[in-house]
């Protein structure tokens, strides 16, 4: 499903004399003129000897000049198509690139169109050289479109990543829109987004969208198992230099190095960006729906610098609501979808206890910042109305180069997982005796883990709870020896404030034995 909210119109193509290489797919022999995305006065000619660092160099070059914005041209009818007519435009099984070359991966080439209208430039690079894919409306079933006679190289809107599977071939990676991307471990379905970079996110200076405007992708190996994606980001502040590294598997690992040129000083970019949907839980307002809930994410896990494990479940607020929590070389974070059970959604059709979590593992030392969270409020499903990612302290000065890198894993449940009880559900509605549109309201919180099994440790427990501002009361504790389950129930009032932040954590002896539990309460 297409997520519109997020994703930025680009557009533009380029032109190159090509030959046809094997498999219908065209590689470009020469450029013959500058594309249109706004990049390639710098680019060398094509094809050439590859070299990773001269991606980086490109980068570099590229941030000295001024921003110039990719053409808006499309010609029609893609300019102009609606979702059942863009999804109708179909590859040709023979347009797929490596399907019977045995690496391990294929690539299938996205036509532009709908709300993809910019241009990605790919180039395949093997043994050593680059050449760019050259479009050709060969490679379509357009379906009921009238597709215009010499088309022309209009390019391409991404790419999918493919693999091998029962004869034929399933996604595992999408590259499409901006700098967005997203992936999925076996045996689940797309769900939260990545980005690439975010900035001056649900900033009242208005969020800006870089993009990739090229990629080189390295043709694989099938024992190494592994896809290397290198590309160009652009946008008015800033051009970055990546290099993705796609491992596959029981979780699918996307390792990313990025080095950063800013044009201009940015005083909120956002590092290993992530977006997803959470419509409604059972801490969120009622919804008059059929099913329980809908969300693909259950909450923001943070393993901070101190090493304390910080559990905040997210919610569809009235209105818009921005966290930050501070921290100095975080250990890692990410949305995770901690619901896996059918039961809790009751959705046929998409099916959110598949939706996959993503736990973002920083290489090297980040230094001070805050992971951010913005919860935007939505009624619609297709909105990712749920945005995490990490702010440097310092922002991107002006001239400066500045590196990250990160493990994403797409994950059923991430390689790192808190040695202590965890929050299994969180519930919250009106007290008994409380009226309507009372700013006081009752939480539930249900803990898990083997710590309450034990008859002599599981006595020593007591939860340390408050809330800034405001008044808690009426706390009483469940514990289910049988369950491994804990559950503390309070009462919370904020009197005449309009915003509590809520802290819970059991403790033993003074020490924490479970997961911190954060919330922040608004009408």
């Amino acid at each position: 499903m297409f997520k519109r909210r997020d994703l930025l119109k680009l557009a533009a193509g380029s032109a190159a004399v090509a030959t046809t290489a094997p498999g219908g797919i065209r590689l470009a022999q020469a450029q013959t003129a500058p594309a249109s995305n706004g990049t390639d006065a710098a680019r060398p000619a094509d094809p050439a000897a590859f070299d990773p660092a001269a991606v980086v160099e490109f980068a570099r070059a590229l941030s000295k000049r001024p921003y110039k914005a990719p053409s808006s041209n499309l010609v029609d009818p893609f300019a102009s198509l609606t979702y059942d007519l863009y999804v109708g435009i179909k590859n040709k099984p023979e347009s797929l690139i490596w399907p019977t070359d045995n690496v391990g991966f294929a690539l299938e080439p996205l036509h532009r169109g709908f709300i993809f209208s910019a241009p990605m430039e790919i180039s395949i690079v093997e043994n050593g050289v680059s050449r760019k894919l050259v479009y050709s409306p060969e490679q379509y079933d357009f379906g009921r479109l009238a597709v215009p006679p010499n088309l022309g190289d209009i390019g391409y809107s991404g790419f999918r990543v493919l693999l091998p599977r029962d004869g034929g071939f399933s996604e595992v990676a999408i590259f499409q829109g901006a700098s967005f991307f997203r992936a999925r471990a076996r045996g689940q379905n797309f769900g939260t987004v990545a980005r690439g970079l975010s900035i001056r996110t649900a900033d009242p200076r208005g969020e800006e969208f870089p993009a990739f405007r090229s990629v080189w992708i390295e043709k694989p190996t099938i024992s190494g198992n592994a896809l290397i994606i290198h590309a160009i980001l652009d946008s008015e502040s800033v051009t970055g230099a990546y290099r993705f590294t796609l491992r596959p598997g029981d979780a699918t690992i996307i390792d990313t190095e990025c080095t950063l040129f800013a044009r201009t000083a940015v005083d909120n970019v956002g590092i290993a960006t992530m977006a997803g949907t959470c419509v409604f839980g059972p801490l969120d307002r009622r919804r008059d729906d059929i099913r329980p809930a809908v969300h693909e994410v259950s909450g923001l896990q943070i393993l901070n610098g101190n090493d304390e494990w910080l559990w905040r479940p997210v919610s569809n607020r009235e209105t818009l609501q921005v966290s930050a929590f501070i921290d100095t070389n975080p250990r890692g974070f990410g949305f995770l979808q901690r619901e896996r059970d059918f039961e809790r959604f009751q959705d046929d059709n998409q099916h959110w206890e598949l939706r996959p979590s993503l736990w973002i593992v920083p290489i090297g030392e980040w230094g001070p910042g805050d992971v951010v969270l913005v919860e935007i409020p939505s009624e619609s499903e297709v909105n990712d109305n749920m945005v995490a990612y990490w702010r440097p302290k310092q922002g991107l000065a002006a001239g400066s180069e500045t590196n990250f890198a990160y493990r994403q894993f797409w994950c059923w449940t991430p390689p790192d997982r808190p040695p202590l009880a965890f929050v299994a559900g969180s519930r919250s509605g009106r007290p008994p005796g409380a009226q309507s549109g009372a700013r006081r309201r009752r939480f539930l919180v249900d803990f898990s883990g083997d710590i309450f099994a034990d008859p002599q440790r599981s006595a020593e427990i007591t939860p340390s709870l408050n809330a800034s501002p405001g008044a808690i009361s009426s706390v009483r504790t469940f514990l289910n020896r049988e369950r491994k389950s804990l559950r503390v129930l309070f009462d919370m009032d904020a009197g005449s404030e309009t915003l509590s932040e809520l802290r819970l954590v059991l403790e033993a002896q003074g020490k924490p034995i479970s997961e911190t539990w954060l919330y922040r309460w608004t009408p």
